[in-house]
């Protein structure tokens, strides 16, 4: 048993998707969360770039004394993560593997879409990994990189948005999966539903990391011994509208602190 908290950090509201999935997947469990708001978007930035801000990050959760991180951002999952796991010990996820596991146990997937911000498109982190996996698949991949600025700002199911997602969308079809390959995506899943097949599955990554950590968890022992988790949330600038989105998005409120980095 480990009742040290789990860290979570994105580039602004986008891991609260995953978030929202982890606390409702393990409601015992303490999280930190971290919001890199003043250097956001991560999408537009330099592979270096990427990689400083994530090694910040777990400097960051090193001194809250968690047991693992969870970088909810797939844009530093893409272009750091690996890096990054080769400098610390503590256990470190991404957003990528868990799903190409999660997919690959699947049968008859011929298509698969993957959707997310153009440093994770260019960096063919999702192609290399679910080729390495499903060699036979073919794999569709679009940059979309207006949907993250916009959901920071909370446009998620305005007309703005609905236009925006529609022209992203109109070549992807006759796929049987499409990925959210950047966590804010899922805030516009109503309006990513109206413009692909109903036969398509839309994997939320959150879900699939919320169950890939019950399972990681179980297994190396790290489960909390606590009845309630909670948790704290850190920004690295407080001037947006980041406390608004996170309370209609997981509906309670958030402890919202300023994180010194």
């Amino acid at each position: 048993m480990n009742s040290s908290p789990i860290g979570m950090f994105d580039s602004g509201v986008g891991g609260l998707t995953v978030l929202k999935e982890v606390m409702k997947e393990l409601p015992n469990e303490d999280v930190v969360y971290l919001g890199d708001t003043k250097r956001f978007p991560y999408g537009t930035k330099s592979k270096e770039t990427i990689i400083k801000c994530t090694r910040d990050a777990v400097e960051f959760f090193i001194t809250k004394k968690v047991k693992m991180i969870v970088i909810a951002c797939g844009t530093a999952t893409s272009q750091a993560l690996e890096e990054i796991q080769g400098i610390y010990n503590i256990p470190i996820i991404g957003i990528i593997k868990p799903t190409v596991k999660y997919l690959s146990s699947q049968k008859n997937i011929k298509n698969i879409g993957v959707i997310a911000t153009t440093g994770t498109i260019n960096s063919k982190a999702w192609e290399k990994n679910l080729l390495k996996e499903m060699p036979n698949i073919n794999i569709i991949s679009k940059p979309c990189p207006l949907l993250a600025p916009m959901a920071e700002e909370g446009w998620v199911d305005n007309e703005i948005a609905r236009l925006t997602i529609k022209e992203y969308l109109k070549d992807v079809d006759n796929i049987d999966k499409l990925i959210l390959g950047c966590t804010h995506y899922p805030l516009f899943s109503k309006l990513i539903k109206e413009e692909i097949s109903p036969k398509t599955e839309i994997i939320n990554t959150g879900i699939v990391i919320a169950k890939y950590l019950k399972d990681y968890l179980s297994k190396n022992g790290l489960e909390t011994s606590k009845s309630k988790g909670k948790c704290t949330a850190y920004l690295t600038d407080l001037d947006c509208k980041f406390e608004k989105i996170a309370n209609n998005f997981i509906g309670k409120s958030i402890n919202l602190k300023k994180a010194e980095m």
